[in-house]
């Protein structure tokens, strides 16, 4: 059995793009409830939205193609400010690591962004 019969995937770099914004929500929901909700809750709604996007993109519905310009404006605003103050505050060790990330998840939401975009037609 292979994964596009499994999955029913049509398209599999958007399937890929789906497992981003899984993984990418599936983070963010458990740093927030890790941190007791504590956390700042715009992380929980990035995390929550990315859930969406991910189900919409599997499903190759019109309406993701929407939350992926969406999350892609607040997916970078959030990491770019992140970022910033991470790098002029330096507070924590193990800060590379987290840096790395920031910067492999904003230019995943770039890749993902332009690529649906300029797919847009191909969702129902």
């Amino acid at each position: 059995m292979t994964l596009k019969s499994k999955f029913k995937v049509e398209n599999p770099v958007v399937f890929l793009f789906s497992v981003f914004y899984i993984i990418a929500g599936a983070v963010e929901v458990f740093y927030l409830v890790s941190e007791k909700f504590a956390a700042p809750p715009h992380i929980g709604v990035l995390g929550l939205l990315s859930l969406i996007t991910a189900y919409g993109l599997l499903k190759m519905r019109k309406w993701s193609v929407l939350l992926v310009a969406a999350l892609f404006f607040l997916g970078i605003t959030f990491g770019a400010t992140t970022l910033y103050n991470s790098v002029t505050l330096q507070t924590f060790e193990g800060e590379l690591l987290f840096h790395t990330a920031l910067i492999a998840y904003m230019i995943m939401l770039l890749i993902a962004f332009v690529y649906v975009v300029a797919k847009r037609e191909k969702f129902e």
